[in-house]
Formats: C-alpha cells, sequence, structure tokens
C-alpha cells in the first residue's frame, strides 16, 4: 500500500481517481471528455453549477458571499488581494495589515507591497515561525483596508485554533485569509472573514483551480491597474466564466466535494483531522529520537513538520520510508527536516503505517 504524503499537489481519495479515469473518455454519455467541452455548453455548465453549490453547503457560505473559480494559484491572489481591496477606504490604494506567521505570509508580504503600504502588524519571525503571534500583541492600524492571515502555514506548520477579533482596532476591516491547505478540513465561520482563498492543489483538487469567497460589498473596489480578469466583480458577474475557467480541475473539485459529503460532510472531516493529528503528535511527544518545534497550541493538523535528533540519518529514514510505501516526508528546502501532510485524503490507515514506521526506525537507529 502506497501513502502519498505530498504538501501539494496533494493526494486524492482514491474513489475520486477511479471515477474520472471511468469519465475520461465519455462523460455521462456525452461523448465527449470534460477536457474537450465547451465551458458554455450544458453539459458543462451542469459540472461548474453542481461544484459551485457543493462548495457552498460543504463550507456553509452565506448567501452574501460569491465564491469564484480562479487561476494562477494563491501565489497569484497575493497581487490580486490588494488590487482589488486596498481602494476600500476611498482614497487609493492605503494600508493593509499583515500578520506574519511563516513563508507562505512572507511571500504575501512582499507582493502586497508591490500595490499598497503594507503594515506587519505582528511576526513570529524571530521565533522561527514556532507559533501564533498572540492576539494582544498585534499593532493593527486604525485605517487599514484591511488584515490578511494565512490560517495554515503549510510550510512552517502553523495553523491558528482561533478567528481573530479585528473590528474595534481596524474600525471593522475585514479579514482576508489564505487557507490554501486547510479549506474544508474543519469548520470555519465564514461570516467572520471578508475573503477567504486558497490554491486548491492541497486539500480540493489538482492544481491550476484557485477558489476565492468573497463578501458582496468588497466586489467593486478594484484599483485602476487591476487587470479585468482578475476584477473579482467582473469575475463574480460573469459567473466565473469572464475567461475561460480551468475546466478540468474543478470537475475534479466537483467530485471531491460529492466524495467529502457522502463522508458526512466537514464535521465528519474535522473529527477525522483531529484524530489522525493527535494520533502523529503523540509519538512524536513520546520521544526524543524525533523533535517538533511548533508551539502545541499552534500545531497545524494537515502538514506536521519534524526533525531526527541525528539528521546525518535524513536520508537513510527518507529511503526506508519509500521502500515501505510511505512518500514525500522530506521537508521543505527552507525549513529541512521531514514533513507530513496529513490531508482529507489521507485515511487514518496511513498515519498509523508512518507512525508504525517511526517506531520502527527509532528501535533499529
Amino acid at each position: 500500500m502506497v501513502y502519498n504524503f505530498s504538501a501539494g499537489p496533494a493526494v486524492l481519495p482514491k474513489e475520486v481517481l477511479q471515477q474520472a479515469a471511468d469519465e475520461m473518455l465519455d462523460w455521462h454519455g456525452s461523448g465527449m471528455s470534460v477536457m474537450e467541452m465547451s465551458h458554455r455548453g450544458k453539459e458543462y455548465m451542469s459540472i461548474i453549477e453542481a461544484a459551485l453549490r457543493d462548495m457552498r453547503e460543504l463550507f456553509a457560505v452565506p448567501t452574501n458571499y460569491k465564491i469564484l473559480f480562479l487561476q494562477g494559484g494563491a501565489i497569484a491572489e497575493n497581487a490580486i488581494i490588494p488590487m482589488n481591496l486596498a481602494g476600500l477606504r476611498g482614497k487609493g490604494a492605503g494600508v493593509a495589515d499583515y500578520i506574519n506567521t511563516g513563508s507562505w505570509s512572507t511571500k504575501s508580504i512582499k507582493e502586497a507591497r508591490r500595490y499598497c503600504e503594507v503594515n506587519v502588524a505582528a511576526s513570529s519571525e524571530a521565533e522561527k515561525f514556532a507559533r501564533i503571534p498572540a492576539r494582544d500583541t498585534w499593532k493593527l492600524s486604525r485605517d487599514a483596508a484591511y488584515v490578511h492571515l494565512c490560517t495554515n502555514e503549510t510550510i512552517d506548520g502553523v495553523e491558528y485554533q482561533f478567528t481573530p477579533d479585528v473590528a474595534a482596532d481596524t474600525d471593522n476591516a475585514p479579514i482576508v485569509a489564505d487557507m490554501s491547505s486547510h479549506i474544508l478540513s474543519r469548520a470555519v465561520d465564514v461570516s467572520k472573514y471578508g475573503v477567504i482563498y486558497g490554491g486548491a492543489q492541497k486539500n480540493i483538487g489538482p492544481a491550476g483551480l484557485t477558489i476565492v469567497i468573497v463578501r458582496e460589498d468588497l466586489l467593486g473596489h478594484a484599483l485602476p491597474i487591476c487587470p479585468s480578469a482578475f476584477d473579482w466583480k467582473t469575475v463574480a458577474d460573469n459567473d466565473s466564466m469572464y475567461n475561460t475557467p480551468p475546466t478540468y480541475a474543478i470537475y475534479i473539485a466537483g467530485l471531491v466535494f460529492q466524495w467529502l459529503k457522502r463522508q458526512g460532510g466537514v464535521a465528519e472531516m474535522e473529527r477525522r483531522n483531529i484524530a489522525k493529528a493527535k494520533l502523529l503528535y503523540d509519538y512524536l511527544d513520546s520521544t526524543e529520537f524525533y523533535t517538533t518545534r511548533i508551539a502545541k497550541d499552534c500545531r497545524s493538523r494537515m502538514n506536521a513538520p519534524f526533525f531526527l535528533h541525528d539528521e546525518t540519518l535524513n536520508e537513510t529514514f527518507l529511503a526506508g520510508a519509500k521502500e515501505r510505501g510511505l512518500l514525500q516526508l522530506k521537508g521543505h528546502k527552507s525549513v529541512g527536516g521531514m514533513r507530513a501532510s496529513i490531508y482529507n485524503a489521507m485515511p487514518i490507515e496511513g498515519v498509523e503505517a508512518l507512525v508504525e514506521y517511526l517506531r520502527h526506525f527509532e528501535r533499529t537507529h
């Protein structure tokens, strides 16, 4: 049995891959592959409409929010966000507040500075991104256009276990959250955010699809420099069809949404994800052979970085893992060590197999 712990593009449910294979040459008797369909034809329209409907249901998205299917990934959204929101205060490109909790926050900050003034209101960089900065330490701007968070840092392994309240300190600035690597893994009160966005390739589907959930009152504020294809209002007014959307990626995402509903929805996924993360972290905490560097109250359920006490054994560890069918455990090059990404599609049996190998490797080394 093979278990893929890749951080992204990541594991997809086997049922979804099998269904996609079965439908590859002929979707529902249409005589066409989904890849070949006109995105405006009735066959494909039924696919995208179902995907939008299921996403709204699964994530409990309120009716006053638009769900947009875009391209470019979260990295492109790092530019698209300030181009759409930095002018919210009506004075051109204003100031935006960012909380720096890791590698992806750092990238977001760097890109946003090309389009607006950025205030880094809090950062855990001095602590090597081992925790979320305490909310009472944040130095927010009274006139902030928005407050940006990366609620799960895929590389560094920290995750917000709370939704911060910033209204009183910022005159009701909306919170913008990059949820790329934990969207649909846990219940979220969408109404507490102005924008939620993320690339699909970690927990929803293949690379190529970007999902943006945006409150309707935040549409229509794009800066003049914003390309029309990236103006959220234009995209929303055209039902994500202003240009040709990533049709096949949306189709696969739709199959994943249907799979999630069959499993019991987000509540059941959260229950499973808590159990998987507990199983892995409990073992890592029980031994000095492996170490973790993230504060316990900030640990990610989705991405668990860990280190061998003797890092000269790293390559031996990875080779042994591969022999057992445990793939993609090498940590990101900027952090090193190991990383196990245990997204929705990773069954608990995969985590059990990983823990068994961790125990075996410790015994034999």
